[in-house]
């Protein structure tokens, strides 16, 4: 057994400060009804400025953590707690997309000022070491995990039997006899967030040490949380606290037994992941119901349909004799279009169906290299390969489908997360996609009537006639039944199924008609590079590109193309590097202030959502209408 105990030992002390991430995290989802996605990068912004206190400016290290956690961390509990009351009323969809912007806007903030290259971060405990059971214990390794227990400890007490406590579990089960009571449950709220932010820093200055000042590292060890509370169901924080040291231990016992084989290194750091997917697609469907309140709200665009399609002939004219105008910058354009196709895709998920999706970035890469098996490993024709890229997609969209027919919301979301993430760590590295090298070739087209389709020139009306044939079949899908079904979906699934309709096969086939798109999109970003590798097609990605996508509005069309300039056009524009460094600051600003505008939290978002819900009632096809036509008829029956 003294094999083993080195590994145990230092599971026990990462799995013990997961533990202390992951209890922060869901004692504010259970008095808030709002997971933070951004936990993790909180823990990664208390890292930096207890390094720029200590380690730049020689503040003590004792000093310098008690400012983090009992200053610094309090002020952005209280930040936060405003922005997740703000969103009290707003969609699902709306939440997920409020905390995948603060999580852009604190990790891309410390990447700006600090640089994106990994920083060395000294260890600031004792790091002497002295023998236990006949294994080497350092001394910082027990300071961590005494004082993760402590904490957890603490908490747990804390919340079991103070009078704050109560109030917390008071606030969950009902805040408006709360409120009866004299206690405010805004002001407890704020309590709890202010804790879970403690408790986030705290792991990410212990976190540090081990793994150097990385904005996006350190952010997805401490995501690696996601798992433990999964296995607390999200709600039991002693359960939490057990399942980070599970985890813990696992994944460092999993690192001796991998280290022999290539393929499964990225396992110990999956594990986490692993557990969530598991946890969310086999536990007993019903058991995660999200808390808070679903508003409906009608999509449809009050242009009428003669302005819609000028402006669509317009773009479409626009984009035919860009080739002319744009200059040098024609592969930026063709670029952009090609994420005319990823946004289409992944509004299809998101806008018509009502899904969240966070592992889009996975469909497309799993396109691009497939894209590059075919046409470079076969030898097949250029068009043909690009099809089959996009149906070899299609199953790796149903297997993602199978947690959608039990999840939805905030859990589908988890989940997809968990499954990007698998995919970029176990599955990018295999032959299956780009290999040991890392990267595969991609042809690009070849003549065709003596017109040079492999040109710059060419690629770009290749990838516009693409675009237009997808454009075309999914303005049929969005009027056929199926897509009829979507919409209803989104509105209602349970109404949706009353009615007699199989949600699960209409939430498979949505899934897999996003896939096929996105799909073709990863074959044109592999053939326009002429090499693609698993670079920019991670987890982080797909929640740039579902943060975008919240900002270009909702129109059917011309949100793929906005989001697309905005992402991929704009920033060729914009000389300054320092736009460049900011720009996911900027991006997740704008989609926190888009998500508390569906709340009602700014100024004018109410009367918009009123005026909403009025083109809703005037609507031959409302949702709205028809609900209270049937109530109607069911109240004179």
């Amino acid at each position: 057994m003294s094999q083993f105990w080195p590994f145990v030992i230092a599971g026990l002390t990462t799995g013990s400060l997961y533990g202390l991430a992951a209890m922060g995290l869901v004692l504010t989802y259970k008095t808030s009804g709002i997971f933070n996605f951004a936990h993790g990068a909180i823990a990664a912004g208390a890292a930096y400025i207890f390094f720029e206190l200590h380690t730049r400016n020689g503040m003590p290290w004792p000093l310098a953590g008690l400012i983090v956690i009992f200053v610094v961390a309090p002020i952005g509990g209280v930040l936060t707690e405003r922005i997740a009351r703000g969103l009290a009323d707003a969609p699902p969809s709306a939440k997920i997309v409020a905390t995948v912007g603060l999580l852009l806007m604190v990790a891309g903030a410390a990447t700006a000022i600090f640089g994106a290259a990994a920083i060395n971060f000294p260890q600031f405990l004792p790091v002497r070491t002295f023998r236990f059971g006949g294994v080497n214990l350092g001394v910082d390794q027990m300071i961590a995990m005494v004082i993760a227990l402590v904490s957890a400890v603490a908490l747990y007490a804390f919340f079991k039997f103070s009078k704050t406590g109560v109030a917390m579990r008071g606030v969950v089960d009902n805040p408006d006899l709360l409120d009866l009571a004299g206690i405010s449950p805004a002001r407890v709220r704020t309590q709890s967030w202010i804790i879970g932010s403690m408790f986030a820093a705290m792991s990410g200055i212990l976190l540090a040490p081990s793994t150097g000042l990385d904005a996006l590292l350190l952010t997805l060890l401490v995501v690696q949380a996601f798992g433990a509370a999964a296995v607390g169901r999200f709600t039991s924080l002693p359960l939490t606290y057990a399942g980070g040291l599970v985890i813990g231990i696992g994944g460092a016992l999993a690192t001796k037994y991998v280290v022999d084989v290539p393929n499964l290194a990225g396992f110990p750091p999956s594990l986490p992941f692993i557990v969530l997917f598991a946890v969310l697609l086999f536990t007993p469907k019903g058991r995660f119901v999200e808390t808070g309140r679903k508003r409906l709200l009608n999509e449809r665009k009050a242009m009428s349909p003669k302005v819609a399609w000028a402006g669509r002939i317009v773009v479409v004219a626009g984009l035919v004799i860009a080739p002319q105008a744009v200059g040098s910058r024609l592969p930026v354009y063709s670029n952009g279009l090609i994420f005319i196709l990823v946004f289409l895709s992944l509004r299809l998920l998101v806008r018509t169906s009502g899904q969240v999706s966070l592992c889009h970035a996975a469909f497309a890469a799993m396109g691009a290299a497939a894209f590059s098996h075919f046409a470079h490993g076969f030898g097949l024709p250029w068009l043909v390969a690009l099809v089959l890229a996009g149906v070899a997609t299609v199953p790796v969209g149903a297997m993602v489908a199978v947690p959608a027919i039990r999840l939805s919301g905030l859990y589908l979301a988890l989940a997809t997360f968990g499954f990007g993430l698998l995919m970029e760590r176990m599955v990018f590295g295999t032959g299956l996609m780009f290999g040991g090298r890392g990267s595969r070739p991609a042809p690009r087209p070849g003549p065709l009537f003596g017109l040079m389709l492999g040109s710059d020139k060419g690629f770009y009306y290749v990838a516009l006639a693409v675009v237009l044939v997808v454009a075309a079949g999914l303005f049929w899908l969005g009027r056929s039944r199926l897509g009829r079904l979507c919409q209803a979906m989104a509105d209602s699934p349970v109404a949706l199924a009353m009615h007699g309709t199989n949600v699960r096969v209409t939430r498979v086939l949505v899934f897999c008609v996003s896939a096929f798109v996105a799909g073709l999109a990863g074959a044109l970003f592999a053939s326009q590079a002429g090499s693609i590798s698993g670079i920019g097609f991670g987890p982080f990605a797909s929640i740039t590109w579902l943060t975008v996508l919240a900002l270009a509005g909702r129109g059917e069309f011309s949100a793929g193309v906005i989001a697309a300039f905005v992402l991929a056009v704009v920033p060729s524009y914009v000389d300054k590097p320092a736009y460049t460094d900011w720009q996911p600051v900027i991006f997740g600003s704008f989609a926190v202030l888009a998500s508390l505008a569906q709340g009602g939290a700014l100024p004018g978002a109410a009367w918009l959502r009123r005026s909403a819900e009025r083109n809703a009632e005037r609507s031959v096809h409302s949702p709205v209408r028809e609900r209270r036509r049937l109530s109607t008829a069911g109240v004179q029956a």
